[in-house]
């Protein structure tokens, strides 16, 4: 229903929960060129965030009045008396930087005195000195566990999600640099933070970064939106039973050159309108989609009514679907609720403007347009194929299938009607019925690219991922133009199983996706998992930046918040990863 193509999200939506590498198992065998010193271990909770000072017989009076110090610090602590213990720690901290020369022991139990300082200021409730107590320690000691874990603390408490996601991706990298061997022999070992913790802070990042994005890509497009590849706006015009009736129509009313001719020769704003409708239509026909959009927007702005026919009510409903297009929700709705006005009885108008509803995330409202429609006319095939998709995103398989089974009863040779129930009954579990579905889908179409996108998907759900990677490479011969087998056959590719001794083909997945991204730029899906795996091969922090030029790439084509949030989600925790490893002086890394 909409210009998002949530025929292809629910493919591509589908494969990617099984798909590429976790997030972090790239990191799994970082090699670091860092030589920090050892520190005390500790699990960072609140009575146990103290070390004690190692005395040495070496300069032992120092360190002895050191020791007297510390116990005095948390005796005060034990009474909460924070910011007291506080002080005697930093009279501790005082008389080690009076020293000329600073022993090995002493700068160990610096490090120490600066760490129980910090816990102090962190339960004092003075956070700024307690970053700055572990900004110090992290500078002698990159992987102190201690202050990493206050810092993260502190960070989410000061809600500064984007430092504390970083903190967070240290903390993970540091303990499978330190757990490498035990990882790789499946030892199960517990991380100093749950991994939810980091999902947790990442969904208090995304909506922010998202909300920048869409700003810059709202005021790039301010002279001319985005539209969503010609693949996915010709599925969508197909998706109506007027799409023959207006090929033909446009057909007959001359090619581009015609209409041009005609244009040129006359100022009459009404003559003027008609005929770039005319040429709008043709555009369309030719799938120029671009020109097609410019065409009916100058000519909406000519502000004339009255066309012969109903050109204008055409005219409104073209206008209202390139602004669905170019996801102009609000500017679609007006075109289609004037559209209405003077055809309160064209059900097919409440249809679209049902899909912008659903677009909108109105679902309710898209349900009241939809049964309006029906109530018109209960046999309206289009209603009934896209409220299936309604009842589809609200997890009503049974509904959904009622829909599709009695538009097919109306128009047994709806092809898209036919693909959607196999959909619906591989969401089901009724893989028998599914193949049904799709084979008598390709007795309507024997060369349609959708059948084995769709065949592959099936294939792909029971595991079968040799035969899922033929499917979709068959759909994309079929249709060379469709981004999706490119995405999908890569995700099979990377979840089949190697020969012993081998690993999966990397590179041919690679190809796949950027194959998908060059026949359509706009394809999200493409971004994030082409963005993974390159990640997942970087070999150092140059290879991984690059990564993220590739994530504003694909921010740049977005059109939907839904979009911007499934890259923007990627690069910010791709940013993160490398921050962290910048900060824990790692310099490569890899799968090896």
């Amino acid at each position: 229903m909409s210009p998002s193509n949530k025929q292809t999200q629910l493919i591509v939506g589908g494969l990617a929960a099984s798909a590429l590498v976790a997030y972090f198992i790239w990191y799994s065998s970082s090699r670091s060129k860092s030589k920090s010193p050892s520190t005390p271990k500790g699990k960072g909770s609140s009575s146990n965030d103290f070390d004690t000072p190692q005395v040495s017989n070496k300069g032992k009076d120092i360190h002895l009045r050191i020791e007297e110090m510390d116990k005095e610090g948390k005796r005060l602590f034990k009474k909460k008396q924070y910011l007291e213990a506080a002080q005697i720690f930093t009279d501790a901290i005082a008389l080690i930087e009076a020293q000329e020369t600073r022993s090995s022991s002493l700068a160990r139990q610096y490090i120490t005195l600066v760490n129980n300082r910090s816990a102090m200021y962190e339960k004092g409730g003075v956070p700024d000195l307690a970053l700055e107590d572990c900004a110090t320690i992290l500078a002698e000691d990159v992987g102190h566990i201690k202050a990493r874990m206050r810092r993260l603390r502190v960070l989410e408490s000061e809600e500064k999600w984007q430092e504390a996601l970083v903190e967070m991706c240290a903390l993970e990298l540091k303990f499978m640099q330190d757990n490498r061997d035990k990882i790789r022999m499946g030892i199960n070992v517990t991380p100093p933070v749950p991994h939810s913790k980091l999902e947790e802070i990442l969904q208090k990042v995304i909506p922010i970064e998202v909300e920048k994005q869409m700003k810059i890509n709202d005021k790039l497009a301010e002279k001319e939106r985005p539209l969503p590849s010609k693949h996915t706006i010709l599925q969508l015009l197909q998706s109506f039973t007027g799409y023959n009736t207006w090929m033909a129509a446009a057909a007959k009313e001359g090619s581009v050159e015609t209409l041009t001719k005609q244009l040129e020769t006359t100022k009459d704003p009404v003559k003027r309108a008609s005929l770039l409708y005319k040429r709008g239509r043709r555009f369309a026909y030719d799938r120029d989609f671009m020109a097609s959009r410019r065409d009916f927007e100058e000519a909406m702005a000519l502000g004339v009514e009255d066309l012969p026919d109903d050109e204008f009510a055409r005219l409104l409903e073209w206008t209202g679907m390139v602004r669905h297009w170019s996801y102009n929700l609000d500017g679609a709705t007006k075109c289609y609720e004037r559209c209405s006005d003077l055809e309160p009885l064209n059900a097919s108008i409440l249809v679209k403007r049902a899909g912008v509803k659903m677009d909108s995330g109105r679902h309710e409202e898209a349900m009241a347009l939809f049964d309006t429609a029906l109530g018109l006319d209960p046999d309206a095939t289009d209603a009934l194929l896209h409220r299936a998709n309604l009842f589809m995103l609200q997890q009503k398989p049974v509904e959904a299938k009622a829909d599709l089974e009695h538009c097919l009863q109306l128009r047994p040779d709806n092809l898209l009607a036919r693909l959607r129930l196999a959909t619906v009954l591989m969401a089901t579990n009724d893989l028998e019925g599914a193949t049904e579905a799709l084979d008598k889908a390709e007795q309507v179409d024997p060369n349609s690219s959708e059948v084995h996108s769709y065949r592959g998907e099936m294939h792909f759900a029971q595991g079968q991922f040799v035969e899922a990677r033929a499917e979709f490479d068959r759909a994309s011969e079929c249709d060379p133009t469709s981004a999706t087998p490119y995405v999908n056959a890569a995700l099979a590719l990377m979840n089949t199983p190697p020969a012993p001794g081998k690993v999966p083909d990397a590179p041919e997945a690679i190809r796949l996706l950027e194959k998908a991204i060059e026949v359509d730029p706009k394809f999200h899906a493409a971004y994030v998992h082409l963005g993974q795996l390159k990640l997942s091969m970087a070999t150092d922090l140059v290879a991984a930046r690059k990564v993220l030029d590739l994530y504003d790439r694909g921010l740049e084509h977005c059109r939907t918040p839904e979009e911007t949030k499934d890259i923007c989600g990627m690069r910010i925790l791709t940013l993160a990863q490398i921050d962290a490893a910048t900060m824990l002086k790692m310099e490569s890394f890899g799968m090896q």
